[in-house]
């Protein structure tokens, strides 16, 4: 796992992403996946570039199916953004690094 990212499980999940100061973006993705493969560079770039601001955060839907289930994941990569707890935003598929630091940048 990249510097700056963090892989959070259902054990974790609270703690990292709903009880986080900042606002946290969570990829839930898979081995298997091209398109979660393919995705991975950009978030790796981003979480560098947070500056503490936000935190990206990772899924493994296979290893945590029932996290998954719970918030509805039914397509990967899907990423969720969270702020306060609550989920602000939902982005589904393989996007440009672009227009996933603009959704980041539009909640903070």
């Amino acid at each position: 796992m990249a510097k700056g990212i963090l892989e959070v499980d259902e054990q974790s999940f609270d703690k990292e992403v709903l009880s986080s100061d900042v606002a946290v973006l969570v990829d839930f993705w898979a081995d298997w996946c091209g398109p979660c493969k393919a995705l991975a560079p950009g978030l790796e770039e981003i979480a560098q570039s947070s500056n503490g601001k936000f935190k990206i955060a990772k899924v493994n839907v296979d290893d945590n199916a029932g996290l998954a289930t719970k918030l509805e994941v039914m397509n990967i990569p899907t990423m969720i953004l969270f702020k306060g707890g609550q989920e602000i935003d939902r982005l589904v598929g393989f996007m440009p690094k672009a227009k996933i630091l603009a959704k980041i940048n539009s909640v903070l």
